[in-house]
């Protein structure tokens, strides 16, 4: 029986090991099991089929000085962090070029076509179909200057599968019992969704790939080699006749074992969530667009989600962050436990916003899956497809030629 050691435990990782497993590949999961420390446990759970065009391009370079957080945006640079940033960001630049972007755009709506769909398929094949609520979601504005012109910017947008509308009065108007005031005007997107819980979709994999047979490590990785021999912090060796790395934000670290620069940052999100709320179920997750927070309604309470903070994923979390995130909730009227929990994770970011999927070229026997960026959660079950397509030597259901860690090189 083939062999293989999966090397994070995160959404894609977790993904990725039930699928081997389940295909009679013996499968072995490595992580650290702190299960807060990496985006899969903190985002905001949202489905988001309709994120097609890279984060990558000029247009975003040129609103950046409005969006810093300096003057009360989203994004922010931890500017102990420059030597991590500084080859970073000089390869964004160039991934902003038309050419770039539009390669970027093409890869992701090759792969998001059927995110979806692929998430029914794992949580029917984790036992638990209810984890995915495909009811879409939505973004809405508080005040009319912001509703003209962030309708315009929408309505000229690619959005893939999913389909956008106006939202009815009527829609608008259930904000009301949650909100001090209810929106001027929101578009509905249709062929997205969320899970009723980012946890529990991912204990139901890990479950699932247990009873299948799999192992689970608690672990981390010293050091993997080409050979698919990897040394564990506690100073065991495992060996496999293939390896993946689903490291997340720490995967770079593991790539440049292998000579390869991946170019791989965190950029940290932050959540505060709710036990105490009055959100209902059947609301969507919805952005507000002007006040930069993303609400989502899950079993164990409401989560808002903010900001985009590049910088080491290993670094402590800003509570000014955590503080005007709170001082947005109450602004907009949202009842909210006033100590939440607090959260910051680091999503794994690459320079074109593009996920690096794939075998190594220099080392066969090495697969890679991260550098999902904000689309982790999304593309988690389509991204295991995938990786299950490569480890048994079958065609992928996409060309995975843009998503090759090789065109950093």
């Amino acid at each position: 029986m083939k062999s293989i050691l999966v090397i994070g435990g995160g959404l894609v990782g977790a993904a990725s090991a039930l699928q081997l497993q389940t295909a009679g590949i013996q499968t072995t999961l490595i992580d650290p099991g702190d299960k807060r420390r990496g985006a899969s446990f903190g985002n905001a759970g949202h489905i988001g089929t309709e994120q097609v065009s890279p984060w990558s391009s000029w247009e975003n370079v040129r609103r950046s000085p409005r969006s810093s957080f300096l003057v009360g945006g989203p994004l922010d640079f931890r500017w102990r962090d420059a030597a991590l940033l500084a080859p970073w960001v000089q390869r964004f630049l160039a991934s902003c070029s038309p050419a770039h972007f539009a390669r970027g755009q093409a890869a992701l709506a090759a792969i998001l076509g059927d995110a979806l769909g692929a998430w029914h398929r794992v949580a029917e094949l984790s036992g638990a179909p209810h984890l995915v609520i495909p009811h879409g979601h939505a973004t809405v504005w508080m005040n009319p200057e912001a509703a003209e012109r962030g309708r315009g910017a929408f309505g000229e947008a690619p959005a893939g599968p999913a389909k956008t509308r106006e939202m009815s009065a009527a829609e608008l108007e259930r904000y009301s019992t949650v909100l001090g005031a209810p929106p001027v005007a929101g578009v509905l997107f249709e062929g997205t969704g969320q899970v009723s819980e980012p946890q529990a979709a991912r204990d139901a994999m890990l479950a699932a790939f247990v009873s299948a047979g799999g192992e689970i490590v608690a672990d981390s990785v010293a050091r993997v080699e080409a050979n698919a021999r990897v040394k564990l912090q506690s100073g065991v060796t495992r060996e496999a006749d293939e390896v993946l790395i689903a490291a997340g934000a720490w995967s770079g670290r593991l790539m440049q074992q292998l000579s390869v620069n991946a170019r791989v940052i965190g950029e940290r999100g932050y959540h505060l969530q709710s036990a105490d709320t009055d959100w209902p179920f059947d609301l969507p997750t919805t952005v507000f667009e002007e006040n930069f927070v993303v609400f989502t309604r899950f079993t164990s309470g409401l989560r808002a989600t903010s900001f985009l903070e590049f910088g080491s994923p290993d670094a402590p979390g800003d509570a000014r962050k955590w503080a005007l995130l709170q001082r947005r909730i109450a602004d907009l009227g949202v009842r909210f436990s006033p100590e939440p929990d607090r959260w910051v994770g680091s999503r794994p970011t690459l320079p074109d916003y593009v996920p690096a999927i794939g075998r190594l070229e220099r080392a066969p026997k090495v697969l890679y899956a991260f550098g999902h960026a904000h689309l982790g959660l999304t593309m988690a079950p389509i991204t295991a497809e995938l990786v299950l397509a490569l480890a048994t030597d079958q065609a992928p259901a996409i060309d995975l030629a843009s998503f090759a860690i090789e065109r950093f090189s």
